[in-house]
């Protein structure tokens, strides 16, 4: 009997022993897979910095004046003082390049400029835009509204609440692309009454 109690006692320790053997194996072999896994992203991530950009090469130029023709059309040719008047930008390809070519249509790249003899009075780019990448081909025409509010712009953005009217008189308004002095619409009068 004593016998009996000292095999089961020893046979107990035995497998015990073993299972608590077993799970820290498996504990060990676990937190080094972990951390082996851990560290494949920073691997990768050292070895895809280390592969410098190749720059995709395009055979689509920015427009000039050769293909591009910028046309503006306001709402009407008067307004009163403190009023507001739209106008249509247009933009339309007259290449001939099967390729097209490439513009900024946001209001701080393709520019209503509004003069009265050389005095800037007020300019659509004075606030950033939203980046409007187009792609000009034959048959496209891109048109957007630009709203003059009769106020003088300053040297910084600010809304045009924030801004002084302009007075009386005659004002000259046109089209120009940011960067390209060669790429604008003909001038178009208003009258500020």
């Amino acid at each position: 009997m004593y016998r009996k109690r000292r095999l089961v006692f020893f046979g107990g320790l035995l497998v015990f022993v073993v299972v608590c053997v077993l799970c820290a194996y498996s504990l060990i072999r676990g937190a080094v897979a972990a951390h082996e896994w851990i560290g494949v992203s920073d691997r990768m991530s050292v070895s895809r910095s280390a592969v410098p950009a190749v720059p995709k090469k395009s055979k689509v130029k920015d427009c000039t004046a050769k293909n591009l023709e910028m046309t503006l059309t306001p709402a009407s040719t008067s307004v009163p003082v403190g009023g507001s008047l739209e106008f249509t930008a247009a933009m339309t390809y007259i290449g001939s390049g099967t390729e097209g070519c490439f513009v900024d249509g946001a209001d701080d790249a393709r520019v209503l400029v509004i003069t009265s003899g050389n005095d800037t009075v007020w300019r659509s780019d004075m606030c950033e835009s939203t980046y409007r990448p187009l792609l000009m081909m034959e048959g496209v025409t891109d048109e957007q509204k630009i709203v003059w509010d009769t106020v003088r712009s300053g040297a910084e953005c600010k809304a045009s609440s924030e801004l002084p009217h302009v007075d009386r008189g005659t004002y000259t308004a046109k089209l120009v692309i940011d960067g390209d002095a060669h790429v604008e619409s003909k001038p178009v009068t208003i009258t500020v009454e």
